[in-house]
């Protein structure tokens, strides 16, 4: 099994244990799991505006440091335009449009409990459990 992209939700549903990330883990079983640079400032952006202490950052840098983090690049670059073009009439945001971008430009899966999100991207591959 290939490599999988966890959108911004499911890294912190497992960051906090909660019910939904069980609900997700055999899909995730002996896959690669990737995040895009922008999950990562995105949880970053969460814990300041949480204020969280020394302690919560440390987890935070802990449970980052266990994903492999995907930079920005030319063709998650263009497939970043890509996407914000095929989604103009219905406008994406641009953080779901880079972590979309990243698994298309690799060629991978992007798992997320927030699948309405990403409607309409072309040949990209969806992992989403029903609540």
């Amino acid at each position: 099994m290939g490599a999988v992209v966890l959108d911004t939700n499911l890294v912190s549903y497992r960051m906090k244990k909660h019910p939904l990330a069980k609900i997700y883990e055999p899909h995730l079983k002996k896959r690669k799991l990737v995040v895009s640079f922008m999950t990562v400032a995105e949880m970053y952006e969460g814990a300041y505006r949480a204020s969280w202490g020394i302690e919560k950052m440390r987890n935070l840098e802990s449970v980052l440091g266990s994903y492999v983090v995907i930079q920005s690049s030319p063709s998650i670059c263009r497939r970043w335009g890509e996407i914000r073009s095929e989604r103009r009439h219905r406008p994406i945001a641009p953080d779901d449009a880079w972590i979309a971008a990243t698994a298309l430009a690799n060629g991978w899966t992007l798992a997320t409990h927030n699948a309405s999100d990403f409607v309409g991207i072309s040949g990209l591959k969806l992992i989403t459990v029903p609540e």
